[in-house]
């Protein structure tokens, strides 16, 4: 009871932090049709600016000031990056988000340094939340979820239930309409981008003292955010939240797993190599890394479009 209960808390959590990262690049992908490589750079990013921040006057004008630093620099790219480059295709853009993904790193590493940093959490978040069977569960894992669904519910009405919304979508699916109305697309398309980026950089803020701030963030988690897309369905998204929640419960179950893959196959009855080969050595918890790669080759195989997506 204690191990499930508790395993799947944290997997929610990391799901949840996995959604907050994604769904700035799903939201730009499916508004703009830019497949972002230096999405997890805007993270990394959100989480420096927010320990200068938070370093100075708190956590908490950090967790407002950071995204919306963030944001305005992912607007910033794409007026002066990415929109000469459209004309040219998909491409440009991509060569151009991989090559900026480099040039973050190093700036990061040129005014942060090459060794981890850490921000002060507020008392308010400091702490466990609730204590079950001898075990704690943190108040700032609670506090993850908590924004992370706030942002969920944001995002949705901001699309579905506002006038800003209504216009996004016009100028995705008419934009020579939209323009008829009287309204710039391309600078609609420069803060969708900013406002994707700036997600990025919420999550940044939140991931950044849960975990590790550092150079190699960004590649941590760079690849498992464009399975998350692509498992959910690209530009969903619902897929996303949903590829991002089984992708978290998923990895931290298997990293609680001290079961080898040899005592899991007999446990099924499943017997196609010997039983003294090196790979039924291997634990569960030691294939943790590579799961969701598994469960993207799998979708790519049954389900090219993803969960809930709706592009092959």
């Amino acid at each position: 009871m204690e191990f499930t209960l508790f395993t799947l808390l944290n997997g929610i959590s990391y799901g949840l932090l996995l959604f907050m990262l994604s769904s700035g690049l799903t939201l730009i992908f499916s508004m703009m049709g830019v497949l972002n490589f230096a999405h997890a750079s805007f993270y990394m990013l959100g989480a420096y600016i927010a320990y200068t921040i938070a370093s100075r006057i708190g956590f908490w004008p950090a967790l407002v000031l950071a995204p919306l630093a963030v944001g305005m620099l992912g607007a910033l790219v794409e007026r002066y990056g990415l929109r000469p480059l459209h004309k040219y295709g998909h491409i440009p853009e991509l060569l151009f988000t991989f090559g900026l993904s480099y040039l973050a790193v190093e700036l990061v590493q040129l005014v942060w340094g090459r060794t981890a940093v850490r921000y002060p959490l507020p008392a308010a978040l400091d702490g466990p939340l609730f204590t079950l069977f001898s075990t704690s569960f943190p108040k700032y894992r609670a506090f993850m979820m908590a924004v992370a669904l706030a942002m969920l519910a944001g995002t949705w009405l901001l699309l579905t239930r506002t006038r800003i919304g209504l216009v996004i979508q016009a100028a995705l699916t008419h934009p020579d309409a939209a323009e008829a109305l009287g309204h710039n697309v391309p600078r609609i398309f420069m803060w969708v981008f900013g406002g994707g980026s700036a997600l990025a950089g919420l999550a940044g803020v939140i991931g950044g003292q849960m975990f590790v701030t550092e150079p190699a963030m960004a590649a941590t988690v760079g690849s498992i955010i464009f399975v998350v897309v692509v498992v959910g369905g690209m530009g969903s998204l619902a897929g996303a939240f949903i590829a991002s929640l089984l992708i978290g419960v998923m990895q931290t179950a298997a990293v609680a797993l001290d079961h080898t893959l040899g005592g899991l196959l007999a446990a099924l009855g499943v017997a196609f190599i010997a039983p003294d080969h090196a790979l039924l050595k291997i634990t569960i918890a030691q294939t943790a890394a590579i799961l969701p790669y598994l469960l993207l080759v799998l979708m790519l195989i049954f389900r090219p479009k993803g969960l809930l997506g709706t592009r092959e």
